[in-house]
């Protein structure tokens, strides 16, 4: 069985990443493809330091920064890779790589972090936070991504299986493509967040510093809650934002980037974990939760199936508001105070280990081996 496993792009390794590593462990002999690679050569080992086969965007001008630029090309690009010698074709998709083109012969099966997310949903919300919403360029910005989503409508056509990250992206994909897809949760490394028991009396939250994430929430919610101690990790575009809501407030402590050491201590120690943002996933959470810490989150998204709520579930983890706004997330954080001693922080561990990187991989190669015997085995002569 000859095996290519097809990646939207290799410039960071992050959560999307993550989940070809493993993919990559499970299939280790794959050839590997992707519209670009611009990994450098000391991050490369997640990929086994693969050759990796890309599209023309990989040489046009300034790809290596601009590459998302090239938005428009994506389609034609991811078109044109070959990829007719192999049998089995796994697409790790939250872009275009589900376009790539397949025979009737071959199996194609995508694990789709989302569709197009910019093109669907968030189309409008894209378009507010890049200043597109408006103008000459927000106009043509609108006529490509309409284009975008009935390419991204026509080749899903073209996908044998599909694997959702979520619940929450398995109703996605229904509502884009009319299209059943099935469940793997991605692999969170909980290994490597030890069991804390002994808590300290400060609440966490950590994240990039982005709108959607929802960090400025957090922080205003806490300038009202003088009597608790809110420890903020992280940096990004809003940092300066939340640093002056949170300028005069001695119980908000800032600390920007920190390495993974620091904030696994943290993690191990808080109070509870405090996730305000609407995730596909949510690594997080349950990175929290392999602490042995609760968490605090917004009641939408992937944080509903990574999180077992305080009203309405046994074992519970954690408290949900429902609302994005400070009033909400206060009502949530007195609730989870005054039922504290029915969160057991062993259950919050006992929750993490259902989305460790074993059962993953062991759920993906499963899945995938069931699927692809089960397709026209008569004439792939298996049996």
């Amino acid at each position: 069985m000859k095996v290519a496993i097809v990646h939207d792009w290799l410039v960071v390794y992050a959560g999307a990443e993550r989940c070809l590593e493993q993919i990559l462990n499970i299939y280790p002999e794959a050839d590997l493809f992707a519209l670009v690679d611009f990994l450098d050569e000391d991050k490369r080992n997640f990929i086994k330091h693969k050759k990796v086969t890309t599209s023309f965007i990989q040489h046009l001008p300034k790809a290596k920064t601009k590459y998302r630029s090239y938005l428009p090309l994506m389609p034609l690009a991811i078109e044109q890779l070959d990829l007719s010698k192999y049998d089995l074709i796994i697409s790790s998709s939250h872009c275009v790589a589900k376009g790539i083109i397949t025979g009737p012969d071959q199996v194609h099966i995508s694990y789709v972090y989302s569709p197009i997310r910019y093109a669907w949903d968030l189309q409008h919300q894209y378009l507010k936070e890049s200043g597109l919403n408006k103008g000459i360029k927000g106009f043509i910005a609108k006529i490509i991504l309409h284009y975008m989503r009935l390419w991204d409508i026509r080749t899903s056509n073209n996908v044998d299986h599909f694997i959702a990250i979520s619940k929450f992206i398995k109703k996605r994909i229904w509502k884009c493509y009319r299209r059943e897809a099935d469940v793997i949760y991605p692999p969170v490394d909980v290994e490597a967040f030890e069991y804390c028991d002994q808590k300290e009396d400060f609440y966490l939250t950590a994240s990039r510093m982005v709108p959607y994430k929802k960090m400025d929430l957090i922080v205003e919610a806490f300038t009202q809650m003088s009597d608790k101690k809110l420890i903020v990790i992280g940096t990004g575009p809003d940092f300066d934002k939340i640093q002056k809501i949170a300028q005069g407030h001695d119980n908000i402590k800032l600390m920007g980037y920190q390495p993974f050491s620091v904030l696994k201590e943290h993690m191990q120690k808080a109070k509870a974990f405090v996730f305000a943002a609407e995730e596909d996933f949510g690594i997080t959470p349950v990175e929290a939760q392999a602490c042995g810490t609760p968490v605090i989150a917004y009641g939408k998204g992937g944080a509903l199936e990574t999180v077992r709520g305080l009203e309405n579930q046994n074992n519970p983890t954690g408290v949900f508001f429902y609302k994005q706004d400070k009033e909400s997330l206060i009502k949530a954080i007195n609730y989870f105070e005054n039922n504290l001693e029915k969160i057991q922080i062993e259950d919050c561990r006992k929750n993490a280990l259902n989305f460790g990187i074993d059962k993953f991989k062991k759920d993906l190669e499963e899945y995938i081996s069931n699927r692809f015997y089960g397709i026209d085995k008569d004439e792939k002569n298996i049996y």
